[in-house]
């Protein structure tokens, strides 16, 4: 479900600024998002996605990013090997 998503991404970037010896106000600061928008990203699980990425600069964890929408979707077995025929053998 996209809201348990969106919690669980909420809860890694709690710890993350957590290990970082990070308060809200410090990471709004370094971020440049509001506090409010952190508060409110923590309790609600709602931020734009300009606001996470700035968050995640932050946090120096931008590089997560590079996997989101990295992986091919395939959703049958003709999928699969039309790719490995457009890829030179391999999917």
């Amino acid at each position: 479900m996209p809201g348990d998503v969106m919690a669980g991404v909420a809860d890694r970037m709690v710890k993350r600024r957590k290990e970082h010896g990070m308060t809200q106000s410090a990471l709004a600061e370094k971020s440049g998002v509001s506090l409010g928008s952190i508060r409110r990203f923590e309790q609600s699980h709602e931020i734009s996605f300009g606001s996470l990425v700035n968050i995640a600069f932050a946090l120096r964890c931008e590089r997560d990013f590079d996997a989101l929408f990295a992986q091919p979707y395939y959703a049958t077995i003709d999928d699969v090997t039309a790719a490995a025929r457009r890829n030179g053998g391999r999917a």
